[in-house]
């Protein structure tokens, strides 16, 4: 019986044994076990086959951005974590300088502009653009596709990251986006959500969501527009997901064209859940032509296959 375990102990650990007489080896003893050099062996076996899971599974991760040789796997790591801290450095250096337009901009806004907030947006605008000039390029093809600023309308796009909402601020335009709760807290950022007129969001929460749609309403029969991620969320491998009927529904009952946005390459930069690393790349903004439909089920198909098409051409 022993000596069948070990010949299966030698078979098996035949390969991490040394040729030479001189350097240790790897054997089974009855009493003792394996030896300490030969578990050793198997630890480190153990880490490098984690190493190599974890590596396989940011290759699959669905963004060419996320795959990088094994070699120099720490080295790109460290990069994009080294301008993931820039990133973030430029964007609260930029918000710090100009949040003080924003305050005093302020009561004007209230007093000229309740609805639509214009200087606010500019704000954010100038903003957003310092941000991302640094790290990436913007371009955009449609722009003749958007309302004027003065008209009314329910933007919907893919969502994929959250340098979404920095490359949508550049558009320019004063659409309210929809918030959760829980940023509005944060110092600076809280406070020029709230001075951009952005609609809390408890998303767990029915009333919260009636009250929401509700806003978006009162704010269109005002003359403001506002943008909706119809996902819900953003994308995790890239693929787009299901549209939820809320922003379609707000556009057919207030009779105000939806404008679906397409963003190409966002992801790829900061995908979902890496938002501590900036990859190098660009991003394609693409504007299509306004729907206008009675049946919200209608604007809903037409706008997510009119994103799924280009999606599929472009990427």
């Amino acid at each position: 019986m022993v000596d069948a375990k070990l010949g299966a102990a030698q078979k098996n650990f035949l390969h991490i044994s040394r040729a030479h007489d001189h350097e240790p080896r790897c054997y089974f003893s009855p009493n003792e076990g394996l030896n300490r050099y030969c578990i050793s062996k198997l630890y480190n076996l153990n880490k490098l086959s984690r190493y190599v899971v974890a590596k396989s599974e940011l290759a699959g991760a669905g963004t060419p951005d996320a795959s990088y040789s094994l070699s120099g796997f720490h080295e790109v790591k460290l990069s994009l974590k080294v301008r993931g801290v820039c990133f973030y450095a430029v964007t609260a250096m930029a918000a710090i300088s100009l949040i003080g337009f924003m305050i005093v901009a302020h009561p004007f806004v209230l007093l000229f502009d309740r609805y639509r907030r214009k200087a606010q947006h500019f704000v954010a605008k100038l903003w957003a653009a310092a941000t991302v000039a640094p790290f990436f390029k913007i371009e955009y093809e449609g722009l003749e596709n958007l309302p004027s600023h003065d008209a009314p309308a329910v933007y919907v796009s893919n969502h994929q990251s959250f340098l979404d909402i920095y490359t949508l601020l550049t558009l320019g335009r004063s659409f309210k986006f929809i918030s959760k709760t829980a940023i509005f807290l944060f110092p600076i950022i809280g406070w020029a959500m709230s001075m951009m007129g952005t609609i809390p969001l408890k998303r767990m929460d029915s009333r919260s969501q009636l009250e929401c749609l509700k806003r978006c309403m009162d704010l269109i029969g005002n003359g403001a527009s506002v943008f909706f991620f119809p996902e819900g969320t953003r994308s995790k491998d890239g693929k787009l997901g299901d549209f939820k009927k809320g922003a379609f529904s707000v556009a057919a009952k207030t009779r105000v064209p939806i404008v679906p946005i397409t963003l190409i390459g966002t992801g790829g930069i900061m995908p979902a859940g890496m938002e501590g690393v900036v990859n190098s790349g660009s991003v394609k903004v693409i504007i299509h032509k306004p729907i206008k439909e009675n049946d919200p089920e209608i604007l809903r198909q037409i706008a997510r296959n009119t994103i799924l098409d280009t999606l599929k051409l472009r990427c």
